[in-house]
């Protein structure tokens, strides 16, 4: 079955349209790129000794856990260090997350890889669809200043951190817009499973 891409920008919504599908195809696999990242800082050694070479000792506490605050603002002030990480972080979770799709083609259900930075890493070579989460900025700044307690200046700049959702936009297969309910956003997974369970699903 189909390999999905799903992403975005920061705070579009992409958690929730995968909570979306979880409830439309229950029998589907999914890889979260975030919970990835977390558990190899968290359980490498080999991760965790590249991160203190590149950023030193004072990102982590006594009890050696990385202060996720401090290394953020680092990276999101800093596009050097940003690279750096990214550098230290995506080969592998794209190794992870390729792997399990390749394993997973045979089956007859779909996988669907949440993975905001898909774009940039070059992943959507890997994917039968992508689809793109998007909101208007306004939204975006608003949902991201709560979830992460950010001025409004700090939020901005994370944002522009990233790839243009507009860029996005314009290469992603699908686009959901998620400026209203969640049961808006159901909506359109519902509609997107329907098409997609109609297709033959041959990689190009």
């Amino acid at each position: 079955m189909a390999v999905i891409g799903i992403t975005g920008g920061i705070s579009t919504g992409k958690s929730t349209l995968c909570a979306c599908l979880r409830e439309i195809v229950p029998k589907a696999k999914f890889f979260d790129a975030d919970h990835a990242a977390r558990q190899l800082v968290d359980l490498d050694p080999e991760v965790k000794t590249e991160i203190r070479c590149e950023f030193g000792n004072a990102i982590f506490s006594a009890d050696q856990g990385l202060n996720r605050e401090k290394l953020r603002h680092i990276v999101f002030g800093n596009a050097a260090k940003r690279r750096a990480l990214e550098q230290i972080l995506h080969p592998r979770i794209r190794r992870q997350w390729s792997t399990e799709a390749e394993t997973h083609r045979n089956s007859p259900d779909f996988f669907f890889a949440d993975i905001p930075l898909l774009y940039e890493t070059g992943g959507e070579r890997l994917c039968d669809r992508v689809v793109v989460v998007a909101c208007s900025n306004k939204i975006q700044l608003r949902w991201l200043m709560e979830r992460m307690s950010l001025e409004r200046s700090a939020t901005e700049q994370m944002i522009n951190s990233q790839m243009p959702l507009e860029e996005k936009i314009g290469r992603a297969d699908h686009v959901v817009w998620n400026n209203g309910a969640r049961t808006v956003l159901a909506d359109q997974a519902r509609c997107l499973v329907a098409l997609w369970q109609k297709q033959s699903w041959t990689k190009t």
